[in-house]
């Protein structure tokens, strides 16, 4: 179950990275793994459903556009991804970044190279944007008439 779990932490890493934050850090790794898509990226639509205080019933709440890839290294190991937006090269970049996490040659130098520090800028972002929305709040309260 650890295997799954590292794998879904790094997955979603990929995901919520920005893509010129990823391709910054991967142009730095230097790497050009051969690789062929499986799935080359394509654009869709996934159905977005939530519920009233999370135990209601389901309701429609809209549509997000989503992008998926699929590759295979020349070893053959696979890849997956799916982001949200319309950003072919992001998705092919997480597909790829995906498949050499699973090698035991290449994971340990993109954990540390790759996904870390973007974990990092994701955490700072959240932290940042966290102080903002503290920084805005509006605490309310009724003051008592004494008679």
């Amino acid at each position: 179950m650890q295997a799954l779990q590292q794998r879904q932490r790094w997955m979603s890493v990929l995901a919520h990275s920005q893509p010129a934050q990823l391709r910054n850090h991967w142009q730095a790794l230097n790497l050009s793994p051969r690789y062929h898509s499986l799935r080359a990226p394509e654009i869709g639509l996934a159905q977005l459903q939530g519920r009233m205080g999370a135990t209601g019933r389901r309701f429609v709440l809209g549509d997000m556009t989503v992008t998926r890839a699929v590759v295979q290294l020349e070893n053959g190991g696979q890849g997956y991804s799916y982001i949200t937006g319309r950003d072919k090269a992001h998705a092919e970049l997480c597909a790829l970044a995906d498949a050499l996490l699973q090698q035991p040659a290449s994971h340990e130098l993109l954990q540390q190279r790759l996904i870390e520090p973007l974990a990092a800028l994701q955490q700072e972002q959240r932290q940042l944007r966290a102080r903002s929305v503290a920084a805005s709040r509006v605490d309310f309260f009724t003051l008592v008439r004494g008679e």
